[in-house]
């Protein structure tokens, strides 16, 4: 795909090694000193879910993955984080003008918390069995490009993430499958003696081939220094290293996620079911960072006021 030129868009040699190895970065976007401060004061402003768009659902008041969904809605420092130019023009860089942040969501991994482990989402159905972003019939593309900043350090032994390079062109997981949700197994799940999970869930569940296991003697880690952030294709292989403990601090990451406007959001669906929860999406709408949306197939959230507030657009 082809896109205007920005700023701060992907050189050619850049987009390059991208569709290459998957991912580009890390990249500077705010300084260590500036961030702290701005997540500190964040962090607070977060208890507030008086203007949250997922209220009174299970999953909020069960504080299930999904309550920390789409703050940027609500919240100002995250409305603007997600629509920076040195984050925008390097994702229209791939994904063309017109583009949505479809979803923002936490990654925070305290001292003792396990990895993440190794998984890729095309249509992102592998907890909720229902797709919830469908490209074009056709499409060389899948997945979402997922934007992952570091609100604090993120350094191996704090859980940074890890690649494997090349490997975001062939889905090895079969998201149809659906996975089965234990709470219980979080934290509890030892792979080849590394402490590895996926919140509840076991996505070796949905590989293709039961006894097929990832290539980990080519996997990087991607150490970042906080205010970085790291720009990849979901359906990059990828996972994170556990937290050792050996420092208090918590890492922790913010992904923000981008597809085209001819991307299909929610198709279909008027809620997300997953990691034993459920938010309606009556008041959730995707955000228009780039370009136009020429489409009109998804809802549209627009920013109407100073303070970063937002109104649904209906299709």
């Amino acid at each position: 795909m082809s896109t205007e030129t920005g700023r701060f868009s992907l050189s050619e040699a850049e987009l390059k090694n991208f569709h290459t190895r998957g991912y580009a970065g890390p990249f500077t976007l705010y300084e260590p000193d500036e961030i702290k401060r701005l997540w500190g004061r964040q962090r607070l402003q977060l208890l507030d879910r008086s203007d949250a768009v997922y209220q009174d659902d299970a999953a909020v008041s069960g504080a299930t993955n999904i309550a920390n969904y789409d703050r940027h809605l609500d919240q100002d420092f995250l409305a603007d984080h997600i629509g920076r130019p040195e984050i925008v023009d390097r994702v229209s860089s791939v994904l063309g003008p017109d583009v949505l942040c479809w979803r923002s969501e936490f990654f925070p991994k305290h001292p003792g918390d396990e990895g993440t482990d190794w998984h890729q989402a095309d249509t992102f159905a592998n907890a909720s069995g229902t797709p919830q972003i469908l490209w074009p019939g056709g499409s060389d593309f899948g997945g979402t490009i997922t934007v992952w900043c570091a609100f604090s350090e993120a350094t191996e032994e704090m859980g940074c993430l890890q690649f494997i390079p090349g490997t975001h062109r062939t889905m090895f997981y079969d998201e149809n499958k659906r996975m089965h949700y234990d709470p219980d197994s979080a934290n509890a799940v030892d792979k080849a003696g590394v402490r590895r999970g996926f919140f509840g869930y076991d996505y070796r569940e949905l590989q293709v081939d039961p006894d097929w296991e990832p290539d980990e003697s080519k996997a990087i880690s991607m150490e970042m220094r906080a205010g970085q952030f790291i720009v990849f294709w979901s359906t990059l292989m990828h996972a994170s290293h556990p937290h050792l403990g050996k420092t208090q601090d918590m890492r922790m990451g913010f992904a923000s996620r981008y597809v085209p406007t001819s991307v299909r959001v929610y198709p279909d669906t008027e809620a997300i079911e997953e990691y034993g929860g459920r938010v309606s999406l009556e008041r959730y709408g995707a955000v228009l960072v780039s370009g136009t949306d020429r489409e009109g197939h998804n809802r549209i959230a627009t920013r109407t006021t100073r303070e970063h507030s937002f109104r649904r657009r209906d299709v």
